[in-house]
């Protein structure tokens, strides 16, 4: 029920695995009232949606919350991933 998400997911989710970035940090749908899923551990509670949480070795390392349009998803994106891990897009 959350417009943000709706949003997303026909402007961004449509394609993502095809992207660099859906390449490099494949997407996995939680219910934030659920919890984490097993053998994730979250720095803090969701509390918005949508939120996207990079994981390593099953531990939260980074957080981007919101969704403002595709307009500024990608180079936002891009630079959360670069920021947190080794992502380096080739059109760079």
């Amino acid at each position: 029920g959350c417009h943000y998400c709706a949003a997303w997911k026909a402007e961004i989710g449509v394609a993502y695995e095809k992207t660099e970035e859906g390449r490099f940090a494949p997407l996995l749908q939680a219910d934030m009232r659920a919890g984490p899923p097993d053998g994730i551990t979250y720095a803090r509670k969701v509390r918005l949606t949508p939120t996207f949480i990079l994981i390593e070795n099953g531990e939260e390392i980074g957080r981007m919350e919101g969704y403002v349009g595709a307009d500024f998803f990608w180079p936002v994106y891009a630079q959360f991933l670069q920021t947190h891990t080794d992502f380096m897009p080739a059109t760079q």
